[in-house]
């Protein structure tokens, strides 16, 4: 295990299932942790209030509202005067079919890249100066094997996850050597958004993978946890499908 005690990590999107579930891991290895969340600040209160460890704090900003970010790394800076990891797992979707592109509208369209890929790069942009300031910053994007496959939830969200991809390797050698950014990069994660799923497509992803089964939301923790780990790995796309694009 990475020791993370004295260090802080902001984690958005971190009142989701990946996100808290992140949010935990970090916490456990040492770290005071951000919570970040778009809405429902009362659930990442409750969160950052369950965490083991102390030094945890629960914050409302939107990643698509670079005011609110900068004003974030502000808080963040007063509060701690430091920003060591940064979590990017804010994201927004909603099923679509690939082949009905006029459902497909402008605003959806807009709202995928508007969070999920200029979000994380206005956080990073935003925490920019602090996580150099450090002794080895690292930027984690979660990711999606959407942005390779081309399958998931909607045309846009597949090309929003691998801009994000694309977007890491870029800043991998923008910042380096003194940040490290990567990606994590899940297929398929038992949740919420799965459990609003039709059985029958679940278990056709199943069935398409490899290894017959789901990741979880403590798998991509796993995987986040490795990451900080690798110490000479930047700019990697680390999958987290069970083989997904072996079955394709």
């Amino acid at each position: 295990m990475i020791d993370l005690a004295g260090r802080v990590a902001v984690v958005t999107g971190g009142g989701g299932g990946i996100g808290s579930e992140i949010c935990r891991r970090l916490a456990t290895l040492g770290a005071s942790v951000v919570v970040c969340v778009a809405e429902r600040l009362e659930r990442a209160e409750a969160l950052a209030g369950s965490l083991p460890g102390a030094g945890h704090l629960a914050v409302r900003a939107r990643v698509d509202d670079s005011s609110a970010l900068a004003a974030l790394a502000a808080l963040t800076a007063a509060t701690y005067g430091r920003v060591d990891v940064l979590i990017n797992a804010a994201g927004v979707t909603r099923p679509v079919p690939h082949a009905d592109l006029e459902s497909l509208d402008d605003e959806l369209i807009d709202q995928i890249f508007r969070v999920n890929w200029r979000g994380s790069f206005a956080t990073v942009r935003a925490f920019q100066t602090m996580l150099a300031a450090g002794d080895g910053g690292v930027v984690i994007n979660i990711s999606s094997v959407a942005g390779v496959t081309g399958l998931g939830s909607n045309v846009a969200y597949c090309a929003s996850k691998a801009a994000v991809d694309s977007m890491t390797r870029s800043l991998a050698r923008a910042l380096a050597p003194a940040v490290r950014v990567l990606s994590v990069s899940p297929g398929w994660v038992e949740g919420e958004y799965a459990a609003s799923m039709p059985t029958e497509l679940l278990a056709a992803q199943r069935a398409a993978t490899p290894l017959g089964r789901l990741a979880t939301p403590v798998d991509v923790a796993d995987a986040v946890e490795a990451a900080l780990m690798l110490r000479s790995t930047t700019g990697a796309i680390i999958a987290v499908d069970g083989g997904r694009p072996l079955g394709v």
